[in-house]
């Protein structure tokens, strides 16, 4: 109980900074996926290879866990989803595991996995996530895959974490241009340069947002799971105690009686 309690209170700490730290990279996240769904809508393939969409190819799917255990059912939630999307979604694809829970799964379940990234740490940074993002770019570029997928645990609240699925390329065209005069930008100084700076950007910062849900999840379940064993632990004392003292209280009672029978044979 005593390790129990000592956990939930180093979770219930590291929560607030990855929590504090997820809650600020949304709006960059949510802003540029805007942006680059409207740029998507007016421009096509031959501008960037990261906007072209395919029909052949294989699927991508890049499965965000835990290294570490200790947080109730959230990894154990994350690996039955992106199982459930295999299943409904059969054709060739390949995995990329980002955590060691989510590797170990996968690969009991014999899914082709091209690439392992340790898990980030307490605290993922941008530099961390950028040879991941390298490798995406890179092979979709090439022509290898079709469609790349991320699998991670949204935080929602303290108490709500929730596996999600996003799509990370092609970039979905925005269907609502209002706003863009004969909808068109106004590029400065040429599209190709701008896209090559803000694509690979989009996709790092995607898979970093992954990373920050992640990170916070972990420490909002891990919290949780520890304080329900400590209460737990706490209500097994308490009833292996009570069980103590009627034992205590039955032996006692059994000496009496044979001292007291004892006395009375004499």
């Amino acid at each position: 109980m005593q390790i129990t309690r000592a956990m939930q209170f180093v979770a219930a700490s590291k929560l607030r900074r990855a929590q504090d730290s997820t809650l600020a990279a949304r709006p960059y996240s949510e802003l540029i996926d805007e942006i680059l769904a409207d740029l998507a809508a007016v421009l096509g393939a031959d501008e960037h290879p990261l906007l072209s969409r395919r029909e052949g190819g294989k699927r991508l799917i890049v499965l965000v866990t835990s290294d570490r255990g200790l947080a109730g059912p959230l990894n154990t939630n994350a690996v039955r989803f992106v199982s459930k999307q295999i299943i409904e979604h059969l054709g060739d694809l390949e995995m990329v595991t980002v955590g060691r829970k989510g590797r170990d799964a996968m690969r009991r379940a014999r899914v082709p996995i091209i690439a392992h990234f340790a898990g980030f740490g307490d605290r993922p940074s941008f530099d961390d996530i950028l040879p991941l993002a390298r490798l995406i770019s890179d092979e979709y570029e090439a022509g290898t895959y079709n469609q790349v997928d991320i699998v991670f645990t949204r935080f929602v609240s303290t108490l709500v974490q929730r596996a999600d699925m996003i799509q990370l390329l092609p970039i979905r065209a925005s269907s609502d241009t209002h706003g863009i005069p004969g909808a068109q930008f106004i590029f400065e100084p040429a599209p190709e340069i701008v896209l090559n700076e803000l694509l690979p950007r989009y996709v790092g910062t995607r898979l970093y947002q992954a990373a920050l849900e992640s990170t916070a999840s972990f420490f909002s379940s891990q919290m949780v799971a520890m304080k329900n064993a400590t209460e737990n632990a706490d209500e097994l004392i308490d009833d292996l105690t009570l069980s103590y003292n009627k034992a205590r209280q039955a032996n006692i009672t059994r000496e009496l009686i044979e001292i007291a029978s004892g006395a009375q044979a004499r």
